[in-house]
């Protein structure tokens, strides 16, 4: 399993994926976020399923946009371009897989700005090279360990939201994610676009460089849910009752 999370606000995107990989007993650190910049050409892949397929489906990709850059004015011709690649590795590999028992399985987010888009854009890519485009009323979207991790982008994300506080919602968003499932965990990579900027930056982080935010995260969450009223719990446990059982001291 993993965690990838996609955001998409009006200031720009964020991107954030796991690089914990678990094979039985083994687990294994590897990236799964991939990054493109060029002049007028800023994108990143992320990708949850089976490591050969994407790393063949990048290296395809890649070969075309070093070759072809120009043939890509806009976000949905690269992602066709990659949707292409990953259909052209089924074909290769899919028998062959699925015969040892592997699902082919590659989910994918892409996201990203060209120089004739108008806004920067956010991508769902499915294993048969369909895809769907995130828009405002939906701004973020997870691959991989999604459940846990809901919540907190739910009541937080919205267009308007700024940048640093997408970041900050998202390894949230994470953090919760790593703590209730054993197969999502640090280091991460994060990738961050400003609309418009033709910049994109990328920065990795080990658990000890936010292992204070996750524990000021935990103190806050305790600490709010002790100040939320008992009054509307008041009726029921009034009705409960006290208990007429004497315990044994030990």
């Amino acid at each position: 399993m993993t965690y990838c999370l996609g955001i998409k606000v009006k200031e720009g995107l964020v991107a954030i994926a796991d690089t914990r990989i678990t094979s039985g007993n083994e687990v294994t650190i590897k990236k799964k976020l991939f990054t493109l910049q060029k002049e007028n050409c800023s994108l990143f892949i992320m990708t949850s399923g089976l490591r050969s397929v994407r790393d063949k489906a990048i290296v395809y990709f890649n070969e075309i946009m070093e070759h072809g850059l120009d043939d890509f004015n806009k976000m949905y011709k690269a992602v066709n371009a990659f949707g292409a690649q990953v259909k052209r590795v089924g074909e290769e590999d899919r028998e062959t897989l699925e015969k040892s028992g592997f699902k082919f399985n590659l989910n994918t987010i892409i996201g990203g700005q060209m120089k004739d888009d108008e806004e920067p854009k956010l991508f769902l890519l499915y294993p048969e090279g369909n895809w769907v485009e995130l828009g405002h009323g939906a701004p973020y979207v997870i691959i991989g360990n999604a459940a846990q991790g809901k919540a907190i982008l739910n009541r937080i994300l919205n267009e308007d939201t700024s940048l640093k506080l997408a970041l900050k919602a998202g390894f949230l968003s994470f953090d919760s994610t790593r703590i209730s499932a054993a197969d999502v965990d640090f280091p991460i990579d994060v990738a961050l676009y400003r609309a418009d900027s033709f910049n994109m930056v990328e920065h990795h982080y080990e658990k000890e460089d936010l292992a204070s935010v996750s524990a000021q995260w935990d103190k806050e969450l305790k600490g709010a849910l002790k100040n939320i009223s008992n009054e509307w719990m008041d009726t029921a446990f009034t009705k409960l009752g006290k208990s007429t059982k004497k315990r044994k001291k030990v």
